[in-house]
């Protein structure tokens, strides 16, 4: 009998799978227990899709003549059957698998462009932690996994001019004007490095190689030749000299084309391919554009983004803000980082990569979110410049798999990691899913017990309305910003600056709510506006409830004679 063949696993493969599973562990770990206040009116509003359908129209707010543009549509909708089947330890589950996809994407789309799996595994575990604060079961996550494939099929269809490719770059926009349409329009953003690069590569052929003088020196010599052979009098003398500075030029242009290979080939700092199919990536670029209309809720990937930045809720909102690197750590070091390597290294950067980050970290300063688009696409391109280095140096890169596959580093490795996600994880194992002390969990029971919420316009505050509006309460407003903004409903009232006027106590919170005719009120004790209430023993406002973080008032208003 013959021996059984022995199977050789190579160490790139055995790396793969101890880094694919410490990925999902590390993910897992910066998932958060607690929900966030957008997940409540997620699975409302998938709830009120199943029911009506995509209607156009706001049904959870006391307000009249709302409109809802249901940006993410198709997320609410999937988060709402996974909540009605397996309630918030779904919603859980299912943030956890998109985290660990998340991960794996990042990890896995970085070693298949830069061929290394060890770095790339590092600086993947980096980024997931720079990313652990926009880990929530939100639309957003979504969008993060597809960004990161985006970026893996526009270089492979570069590559390869596949029509894979090309129908994986048409069949994502689809997904994000579905899925998250306010982001559609920065999936678009995406293309302009490689078509800026393709564009700055031959704008420079074009100045360099004087192609348009030479094509008017060769005009000339056509009109002066077919003007002889008419029989028409030319000046020999003339042609000639026309002939000779055609061919002097011509000569020169091949020297200039050598000398300018060379530099391509061993540039200083920035290197410039002038990638030839990027024209067929424009095309597909074009066809992309269309693919915002195919969902239900009309123009809106085209227009939400252009309706938030034109409203006022932008500068309000912590996550619009622009960055303050003094308080952000993470965003500093990265920047650090990059200027260090590319600075002080013999490294050469891609232009479309400098591009990337140039534009990514201008985006990141101008609003802070977009740090988490600096993280996802830097992965990949800090990636590529440690290998760069790697090779200008001589270091064998590829050597570090069979180092990290041996016994003593490889439990290194998933010692630190697990390590790591244990200290992550630690601070929240006890957390609930509803943080009470953050939402009205118990004042909501009170409210829907006592309190006939059919005649009641409640005021409420931001950051928890979405939880009320959970529950069946009316309310005055909630975490869906653009509900309350004239960019987008179209009111003369702006809900959303009237919001912020009385939180920021700017203005006396007792005309806003006589506006609007408020009966009742829900805020958090340690709010500004409680503390006058209370200090100044305002009899207009009656105490109902009352708990260790939250107060109830019933508005007293005196009739008109």
């Amino acid at each position: 009998m013959k021996e059984k063949e022995k199977i050789i696993v190579s160490p790139n493969t055995v790396f793969i799978i101890m880094a694919l599973t410490l990925i999902v562990i590390f993910s897992i770990a910066v998932t958060p227990i607690t929900m966030q206040n957008d997940t409540f009116y997620t699975v409302k509003v998938g709830e009120h899709i199943a029911n009506y359908g995509v209607d156009m129209k706001e049904p959870f707010s006391w307000h009249e003549g709302l409109i809802y543009t249901y940006p993410h549509w198709l997320y609410d909708v999937i988060s709402y059957f996974i909540y009605g089947n397996f309630g918030w330890e779904g919603i859980y589950v299912a943030t956890c698998l998109l985290s660990c996809i998340l991960g794996m994407s990042i990890f896995l789309v970085t070693t298949k462009l830069t061929k290394n799996e060890v770095i790339s595994f590092i600086v993947t575990i980096g980024a997931m932690y720079v990313l652990r604060p926009y880990i929530a079961a939100r639309a957003q996550l979504v969008t993060f996994i597809l960004f990161v494939w985006t970026i893996f099929f526009i270089e492979k269809f570069l590559e390869t001019r596949k029509l894979r490719y090309a129908i994986g770059l048409i069949i994502i926009p689809i997904i994000i004007a579905n899925v998250h349409a306010a982001v559609f329009p920065f999936y678009f953003v995406l293309f302009l490095p490689y078509i800026g690069e393709y564009i700055i590569a031959n704008m420079g052929d074009i100045i360099i190689y004087r192609k348009v003088q030479m094509f008017l020196l060769k005009q000339r010599i056509k009109i002066l030749e077919k003007n002889k052979e008419k029989g028409k009098s030319v000046k020999e003398e003339k042609l000639e000299k026309l002939r000779e500075k055609y061919d002097k030029e011509t000569q020169q242009i091949s020297k200039i084309k050598i000398k300018r290979g060379k530099t391509l080939k061993n540039p200083y700092k920035i290197r410039i391919v002038n990638e030839k199919n990027v024209k067929f990536l424009i095309l597909i670029m074009i066809i992309c554009a269309l693919t915002g209309l195919l969902t239900p809720i009309g123009d809106t990937p085209y227009t939400y983004l252009y309706k938030s930045v034109k409203g006022n809720t932008m500068q309000s909102i912590n996550e619009h803000l622009p960055m303050t690197l003094v308080e952000n750590t993470e965003a500093l070091c990265m920047i650090i980082l990059f200027l260090s390597v590319i600075t002080f290294t013999k490294i050469k950067i891609r232009l479309k990569d400098l591009l990337f980050l140039g534009g990514l970290c201008y985006l990141m300063l101008a609003t802070r979110r977009q740090i988490t688009m600096f993280t996802i696409i830097g992965a990949i391109i800090l990636t590529r410049l440690v290998i760069e280095m790697f090779k200008e140096y001589k270091i064998n890169a590829n050597q570090l798999v069979q180092y990290a596959t041996k016994l003593i580093p490889a439990v290194f490795i998933i010692v630190l990691v697990i390590f790591l996600s244990y200290q992550i994880a630690k601070p929240r194992q006890r957390n609930q899913y509803v943080n009470a002390s953050s939402y009205p969990v118990e004042a909501c029971d009170f409210i829907l017990e006592n309190i006939d919420i059919g005649t009641a316009r409640f005021y409420n505050e931001y950051n928890y309305g979405s939880y009320m509006l959970f529950r069946g309460i009316p309310v005055f407003i909630d975490s869906r910003a653009d509900v309350y903004d004239p960019q987008f409903n179209g009111l003369k009232d702006d809900i959303f600056s009237d919001f912020i006027n009385v939180s920021s106590i700017s203005k006396y919170y007792e005309e806003v709510f006589e506006k609007y005719d408020i009966t009742h009120v829900i805020t958090f004790k340690t709010s500004k506006m409680n503390m006058i209430i209370r200090e100044s023993g305002d009899k207009r406002y009656k105490k109902l409830y009352e708990d260790y973080d939250f107060i109830i008032y019933e508005r007293i208003v005196e009739e008109k004679e």
